[in-house]
């Protein structure tokens, strides 16, 4: 029997878009926030200091659109996209939601700048 590595039960995709100094657009890594450049690597200390890491997938990822609302991360299953990104709310993010198994509604993006998806069958020419 061939030993194999189990699929994630989680993906988290973290925003590390950082907008370039002077830009008047938000960024999810920004040079005013330095708590923001730490995010990712406090994620995945997390996730490895809880022995859970083999199971859940942290991705850095490039803009995922809502920067207004940054920093960002978006959980799968569940298109769940946190918001407001700290140390603090990702560290409840993992133990309520990743590993017990309950969204943390109030880090959740609103629904009027989220919404539901739309289908690309809805949206082919």
């Amino acid at each position: 029997m061939i030993n194999s590595i189990p699929q994630p039960a989680f993906y988290i995709f973290k925003c590390q878009q950082s907008a370039p100094p002077g830009m008047p657009k938000p960024s999810c890594v920004s040079q005013n926030n330095p708590e923001s450049q730490e995010l990712f690597q406090f994620l995945a200390q997390t996730l490895m200091q809880k022995g859970i890491i083999a199971t859940v997938q942290p991705i850095q990822t490039s803009c995922l659109n809502r920067c207004q609302q940054g920093p960002v991360m978006l959980v799968e299953p569940g298109h769940t996209m946190y918001v407001g990104l700290t140390k603090a709310k990702i560290s409840r993010i993992v133990d309520e939601h990743i590993i017990g198994g309950s969204v943390v509604e109030e880090f959740v993006i609103a629904d009027e700048v989220w919404g539901e998806p739309v289908l690309p069958s809805q949206m082919v020419r």
